[in-house]
């Protein structure tokens, strides 16, 4: 069977609302990881310098090429824009920046319940992403449709 005819055949989105729910779930999460990533770029030089506290190499250009990831991965999943890459964007970027820069376990005890609260946050960004990294070759409704 040809895979755009299963794709189609998808019952995703047949419930009553479920296309409402899922592009109110794609501007809520999208606007959210944008916003995120182009903060970035609005406070770089403390960002950069909290890289590099923690570690992170050429903090100065790991910042604003990670906030050019969420902002590209948070617009292209609220457009419903390659999704796939969209998607991916955030799950790499979460997968690599949560336990380099959220690592509860490895910080003096005052701070670890902050550290503790972001990493779990992270962790369901991550799952949140990769539940759209999943459905990202299935036809969006209400999507630009782009890079399906």
């Amino acid at each position: 069977m040809n895979v755009d005819v299963i794709l189609q055949a998808s019952p995703l989105f047949r419930s009553p609302g479920a296309e409402v729910v899922f592009l109110l779930a794609r501007v809520l999460f999208g606007a959210v990881i944008a916003f995120t990533g182009l903060n970035h770029f609005l406070s770089a030089e403390t960002m950069s310098g909290y890289a590099g506290a923690k570690g992170v190499p050429l903090p100065h250009l790991a910042v604003p090429f990670t906030g050019g990831m969420l902002v590209f991965g948070g617009l292209g999943l609220l457009l419903g824009a390659f999704p796939t890459l969209a998607a991916g964007a955030i799950a790499v970027f979460l997968l690599v920046t949560t336990p380099l820069m959220h690592d509860f376990w490895a910080v003096p005890e005052e701070q670890q319940m902050t550290e503790t609260t972001q990493f779990l946050k992270n962790v369901a960004l991550l799952g949140t992403a990769l539940g759209f990294l999943v459905v990202s070759q299935t036809p969006w409704p209400l999507a630009v449709g782009v890079g399906l």
